[in-house]
C-alpha cells in the first residue's frame, strides 16, 4: 500500500507543478508547525515507499486539497508507464569481456590515467569545437573499451574502469554531436550509459542519459527527448547531488520548450533554480560537473525564453551573462550571442540584432561546429525577415 501511496502523492504533487520542497512547506503550513518535521527529503522517501507518511497523510490530503482515499486507493495508469534508463541501453553489450581475461594485469594506477586524459578531454571541448576533438575522443574510447574487455582486474577495478568509460561516453558523445555526427553521438552516448548502469553510478547515467536527451530535443526527436529527459531525472534519482539535480532539471525544460509545451517548460526551469540553491560547500558534486552553476542556469533560463518568443525576459538574462562570459570559450559565447540576435529580433529591434549577428559570424568563421553553423543559420533566417532595414542586406553579403 505504501508504494501505492507514494505514487499517488507524486501524481498529484506533479499534477500541481510543485517541487518535493513546495510540498513540504505546504504540509507544514496547513499542519500549523514548524518546517523541520517535514522536509524535501521526507517527501522524497514518502513518494517512493521507503516511508509511510501515518499522521502526516491528513495534512498531505490537505495541502494538496483532495480527500485522503485519493491518496490512500491504488490508481490505474491513465497512460503507458514511462520509459526507463533501461529502454536506452545498447540492444548486445559492447562491453562483455572478450572471454577469458588473458591481457595485462591492470590497477587503479591505469584507472586514474584515464580519468586524467578524460577530464583532460573535458577541459579542451571548453576552448575546442567538436571538429577538432572528434578523432582524439574517439581514440580515447576505443582504448579504454579494449583494456575493459581485454585486460585482467579486479572487481573494484573493473567498476572504476567502467565508470571513467561512461564520463569518456559522455564528452565524446557532446563532441561527435557538435561535430554533427548525431547518429555516432547516439551509439556513444548508449555504449557509455550501458558502463554507467554496470558500475551502478546512477547520477553519471543521468548526465548521460540527459545529453542524448538534449541531442534528441535538438534534431527533431522532441518527444522522446522529453521521455528521455524525464528518465534521466527519475534514474538519478532524488539523492543526486544538487547541481546534477538542476542540470537534468534543465534538459527536461529545453526538451518541453523544443516541444512547444510552456507550462512544463518554465515549471522545469523553476525546479532547476530551486535545486540548485540546495548546493552547498558540503553536497559534493562529481568533478564532471564543474560547469554547472547558477550562470548556466541563468543561459538556459534565457535560451527557453528565447525559443518560446518571449524577449522582454530573454534580452536582459542573456546581456547579463554575456557580460561576464570567458571570451576563451569561442563556441559558446557565439552560441549565446546567436540567441540575442534572435531575441532582439522578436523585441524588434533589428540594428542591434545586425550588430550582434557581425559578431556571432566572425567568432564562428573558425570553429569547426555544426552547433554554431546551425545556429547561424536560423539567425539570419530570422533577420531576413527585416531585410529592407539598412546593414542586413551587408550582413548577408558578409555571410556568404
Amino acid at each position: 500500500m505504501s508504494g501505492n501511496m507514494g505514487a499517488n502523492i507524486r501524481r498529484e504533487r506533479m499534477q500541481r507543478g510543485w517541487s518535493q520542497a513546495r510540498l513540504a512547506r505546504e504540509i507544514c503550513r496547513v499542519a500549523e508547525v514548524q518546517c523541520e518535521p517535514v522536509g524535501r527529503q521526507e517527501v522524497s522517501r514518502w513518494e517512493t515507499g521507503k516511508r509511510t507518511p501515518r499522521e502526516w497523510l491528513p495534512f498531505i490530503a490537505a495541502a494538496l486539497g483532495v480527500p485522503v482515499d485519493v491518496l490512500t486507493t491504488p490508481q490505474a495508469p491513465a497512460e503507458p508507464a514511462l520509459p526507463t534508463l533501461a529502454d536506452y541501453l545498447p540492444t548486445d553489450d559492447p562491453l562483455a569481456p572478450l572471454g577469458a581475461r588473458t591481457g595485462r594485469r591492470i590497477g587503479m594506477e591505469q584507472v586514474g590515467d584515464l580519468q586524467r586524459r578524460v577530464h583532460g578531454l573535458r577541459l579542451a571541448d571548453d576552448v575546442l569545437a567538436g571538429g577538432d576533438l572528434i578523432r582524439p575522443a574517439l581514440r580515447e574510447l576505443r582504448s579504454a573499451v579494449k583494456l575493459y574487455r581485454e585486460a585482467s582486474h579486479s572487481e573494484e577495478v573493473g567498476r572504476e574502469l567502467l565508470r571513467q568509460i561512461g564520463e569518456l561516453g559522455q564528452i565524446a558523445g557532446w563532441i561527435a554531436s557538435d561535430a554533427g555526427q548525431h547518429s555516432e553521438a547516439e551509439q556513444i552516448y548508449r555504449l557509455g550509459l550501458s558502463a554507467a548502469k554496470q558500475a551502478e553510478d546512477h547520477t553519471l547515467a543521468g548526465n548521460l542519459a540527459g545529453s542524448l536527451a538534449y541531442q534528441l530535443s535538438n534534431t527533431g526527436g522532441e518527444v522522446e527527448g522529453i521521455k528521455l529527459a524525464r528518465a534521466a531525472l527519475d534514474g538519478a534519482g532524488t539523492d543526486a547531488p544538487a547541481k546534477a539535480r538542476a542540470l537534468y532539471l534543465d534538459r527536461v525544460a529545453w526538451a518541453h520548450t523544443k516541444a512547444g509545451q510552456v507550462q512544463p517548460a518554465i515549471r522545469a526551469l523553476g525546479e532547476a533554480s530551486e535545486a540548485m540553491s540546495q548546493d552547498s560547500p558540503g553536497n559534493e558534486s562529481p568533478p564532471y560537473l564543474y560547469w554547472v552553476d547558477s550562470g548556466e542556469l541563468q543561459v538556459m533560463e534565457s535560451r527557453v525564453y528565447t525559443e518560446l518568443r518571449r524577449p522582454l525576459r530573454a534580452v536582459p538574462l542573456l546581456r547579463d551573462v554575456l557580460s561576464r562570459y570567458d571570451a576563451t570559450h569561442t563556441r559558446e559565447l557565439a552560441l549565446y550571442l546567436s540567441w540575442l540576435a534572435v531575441a532582439l529580433c522578436d523585441a524588434n529591434e533589428p540594428e542591434e540584432a545586425v550588430a550582434v549577428a557581425e559578431r556571432v559570424i566572425s567568432l564562428s568563421a573558425d570553429v569547426a561546429s555544426e552547433r554554431t553553423a546551425a545556429r547561424v543559420r536560423i539567425m539570419l533566417a530570422r533577420l531576413e525577415e527585416f531585410h529592407d532595414v539598412p546593414g542586413v542586406s551587408a550582413l548577408f553579403g558578409d555571410a556568404r
